[in-house]
């Protein structure tokens, strides 16, 4: 990964790039992402050579750290209330399909706090591990290798050939999924252009490492994102913690960090599964050939977006979906229950809408503490990491 410029350094190229990845970093990162909070607090600021924000960004590019282990703590507060019951009616969750899917497990941990270990040797081997209280959810790519496994359910899920299309999905969970500080650091680095101020805040201990304080805040004004702080440990480079606060203050949205790391080379066995007899395997390929013969079967339009727009630039760019015309998203708008949807789901999209009206007519706004989605009567989405206020701008003007 090449050095990332500095603010006032930078090209029309890499504006370019920033303006369209901005929503799809912070959004993703809010929504769908996995949030570490340290569980121990910083001890001390030590004492460490002085060092410009340019030269942190690219001591972090730098970093050629590819073996780790450590223990982490997961927390995100989006301020939703609690899905109970409907969890499944919200994300689709499909009853044919495996409780170990790494699609569908991941999605609960977009809310909460968890107790994550990782552990990586390479390109090649990751895992990382959810643990409850009674059951661990694992996810271990070794080699061409890609197994998930669910305790609780004594269920697994494996990709034999990571070339496949359904291998590289699960690949992609195994390897992508921004499960430390420094894969949620980088997807705020990509996306940040010349709307993006940089900043060296002091030093922190983190895990026992010293580590220097780099803060990233935009500097457009209508973004719900306050700041992003990054502590990087001053010897390898590594983000050790990331902390993404909210412009409307109280408790960080996502609060990453680790409370042990060891950079040294893990046991190989930390990456060997093989699945009990009695455990429930499925094979991605037979899954996605499911998959396919149901979407085939369902009725036209039932799957699929129209394009997508980008209105904006920067840390205020807003993105601009149109629905299929049965995807329920004017009964959405309008506050009216549809006959598929359960009542408690129909309940907690209702505690978060708010009616608008704008030159783009009529709709309602779904908020959290850092995204707002507009739906509007007739079947567009808007959504980004801004205000209300600017999201109904964006939409009068898309």
């Amino acid at each position: 990964m090449a050095p990332y410029e500095s603010e006032d350094s930078q090209g029309s190229g890499r504006r370019k790039v920033a303006r369209y990845a901005v929503p799809v970093a912070v959004v993703g990162v809010a929504a769908a992402t996995i949030g570490l909070v340290p569980a121990l607090a910083d001890s001390g600021d030590p004492d460490l050579p002085q060092i410009t924000a340019q030269q942190l960004i690219e001591k972090i590019a730098k970093s050629d750290t590819e073996q780790l282990s450590g223990t982490v703590k997961i927390h995100t507060d989006l301020g939703l209330p609690s899905l109970g019951g409907a969890a499944s009616g919200l994300t689709g969750g499909d009853k044919g399909s495996s409780s170990a899917d790494p699609q569908a497990k991941l999605a609960e941990l977009a809310t909460g706090t968890h107790t994550l270990r990782v552990a990586a040797d390479g390109q090649d081997r990751q895992k990382l591990s959810v643990l409850d209280d009674a059951s661990e959810y694992s996810l271990i790519h070794n080699g061409a290798d890609v197994w998930a496994y669910d305790s609780r359910s004594d269920e697994a899920y494996h990709a034999k050939d990571a070339r496949t299309a359904s291998g590289d999905r699960a690949k992609k969970h195994a390897t992508e999924v921004p499960a430390t500080p420094k894969q949620l650091t980088d997807e705020i680095l990509k996306a940040s252009g010349d709307t993006t101020s940089f900043t060296v805040d002091g030093t922190a201990q983190v895990a026992g490492r010293d580590a220097y304080r780099l803060q990233i805040k935009p500097k457009q004004s209508g973004s719900t994102v306050g700041a992003v702080t990054v502590s990087v440990d001053a010897k390898t480079g590594t983000p050790l913690k990331f902390t993404l606060t909210p412009a409307s203050g109280g408790a960080a949205v996502v609060d990453a960090g680790f409370t042990k790391v060891d950079f040294g080379k893990p046991a190989a066995s930390t990456f060997d599964f093989k699945p009990s007899k009695g455990t429930k395997v499925t094979e991605a390929d037979k899954q996605s050939g499911q998959g396919r013969d149901r979407a085939e079967k369902a009725p036209k339009g039932a799957a699929g977006l129209d394009g997508l727009n980008v209105i904006g630039e920067g840390w205020t760019s807003v993105a601009e979906l149109k629905l299929p015309g049965d995807s329920g998203a004017a009964g959405l708008a309008s506050g009216s229950a549809s006959s598929e949807m359960p009542a408690d789901a129909q309940k907690f999209l209702d505690s978060l809408g708010s009616k608008v009206t704008g030159k783009f007519g009529s709709g309602t706004v779904y908020s959290t503490r850092l995204v707002n989605v507009l739906i509007t009567q007739d079947g567009k989405v808007y959504a980004g990491a801004v205000t209300k206020d600017a999201l109904v701008k964006a939409a009068d003007a898309g």
